[in-house]
């Protein structure tokens, strides 16, 4: 019994040290996030932000999919020109993740 406590211990800290237990890059980090809105570094004032497209990244445990890039924003979006970036997060203990990327602009 004993033994399988260090053991347990020792592979958690081999995850943690390897980088394979990631959170997501947000303003803010914490084992539970639901519903997280984090704005861009973009903006450009000379364009309209008439018109909104996302993409997702989902994630399960260590496995995830999805195109959550600008591009897939804007094609999803019909958008040409950007506006600017906004980002939400939403995270349950890295158990369950989510990333959209929301582009506004023409």
């Amino acid at each position: 019994m004993k033994k399988g406590i260090v053991l347990g211990a020792v592979v958690a800290s081999l995850v943690v040290v390897s980088g394979c237990a990631v959170m997501p890059s947000g303003s803010v980090s914490a084992p539970i996030m639901v519903d997280v809105k984090d704005s861009g570094s973009y903006y450009n004032p000379d364009v309209g932000s008439s018109k909104r497209g996302t993409a997702t990244v989902t994630g399960i445990l260590i496995f995830s999919s999805g195109d959550g890039s600008i591009g897939a924003a804007m094609a999803n979006g019909g958008i040409t020109k950007i506006h600017h970036i906004d980002y939400e997060y939403s995270n349950i203990l890295g158990i369950v993740a989510k990333k959209t990327t929301v582009v506004y602009g023409e």
